[in-house]
């Protein structure tokens, strides 16, 4: 087990009738296992004890919500930054006679959070408990003026890296939940969430399964090329850069970098025919990268996609779901 939880002090919010807890203060322990000398540099973590807390947002006959918070591994310029925020999707009744898998759940560039607490409620009324953590620059992290992808690149490079470092944490404390089995991890997101989870699953020994959507490889033809980035290409082209200027700066947090981390892992992926964001030759580079995993293909563009939202929600439930007990 790579995180073990140390310390769970329940405390009751006023007003509380005290049968139910609902705030936890704790510490959980990162330990890299044997494999983690073989993790790229650049992601590699070192052992840490870290403090986490969190708050139980809602709760209803099939799921329970709490806010979770703890300290990022890496260090950015913004301090506000350095705090990941997490929401905790939790099947209504499981306890630890029944170890399930858990799940680390990413968002598409825009931020859609709703879209992805929607998966993560999907995966937990099935059963699988499910993280929701938004990556850095997003949300409750993002200072003022600050982006995720900017036309500062190496910045965005930057965030990237914290991105990854930050799932292998979130694993980390998945593994230390009473309800989880440490040996069935996994990661799934959408657009840029599918990216950070090849990446994350690509490098991250403790992470067995990933669910890919709308994902790809070959980060520099897909900044070059999306509809989103012509500001970001404009401002690199005035610099006096070159396309092969950003490739060569993207290279190093590239999924096709280390997509052979991903042949020894089970991963489905599911693209659309007429991607517009993330080209089919893109999401054909990762699959062939990954050993030619499951893949399916759906009659969409990116954006169209919301049309078959429920059917791609529904295979991927599925297909975590083959990591329950007795399935």
């Amino acid at each position: 087990m790579n995180a073990v939880l140390l310390l769970a002090m329940l405390l009751r919010l006023p007003g509380d009738s005290g049968e139910r807890a609902t705030h936890l203060v704790g510490e959980a322990r990162f330990s890299p296992s044997a494999a983690e000398p073989e993790v790229p540099e650049l992601f590699r973590l070192e052992a840490a004890l870290f403090p986490f807390e969190m708050t139980r947002l809602r709760q209803d006959s099939r799921i329970e919500v709490w806010s979770v918070q703890f300290p990022s591994p890496i260090e950015s310029p913004d301090p506000v930054n350095n705090t990941v925020h997490a929401e905790y999707f939790l099947p209504v009744g499981v306890g630890p006679g029944a170890k399930r898998p858990g799940v680390v759940v990413l968002h598409i560039l825009g931020a859609d959070f709703p879209l992805a607490r929607y998966l993560a409620a999907r995966l937990a009324e099935r059963g699988i408990p499910a993280l929701f953590m938004k990556l850095p620059y997003y949300g409750e992290r993002k200072p003022p003026g600050a982006e995720f992808l900017s036309v500062d690149i190496e910045r965005s490079m930057s965030a990237m890296r914290q991105g990854v470092c930050d799932v292998r944490r979130a694993a980390s404390w998945l593994a230390c939940r009473p309800e989880i089995d440490p040996e069935k991890l996994g990661v799934t997101g959408i657009s840029l969430g599918g990216i950070v989870s090849a990446l994350s699953a690509a490098v991250d020994p403790q992470i067995k399964r990933a669910g890919l959507l709308l994902a790809g490889g070959g980060l520099g033809d897909i900044l070059w090329e999306m509809p989103e980035g012509r500001s970001y290409r404009a401002a690199w082209i005035k610099a006096g850069k070159t396309k092969a200027d950003l490739e060569r700066l993207t290279l190093p947090f590239d999924p096709l970098t280390y997509a052979h981390g991903l042949r020894s892992k089970q991963v489905l992926m599911l693209n659309g025919r007429v991607d517009e964001v993330i080209s089919p030759a893109a999401s054909r580079r990762l699959w062939e990268a990954a050993g030619k995993p499951a893949i399916e293909w759906f009659d969409c563009g990116h954006y169209s996609a919301v049309g078959y939202l429920l059917p791609v929600i529904r295979k991927v439930t599925d297909y975590f779901a083959e990591d329950l007990p007795g399935s």
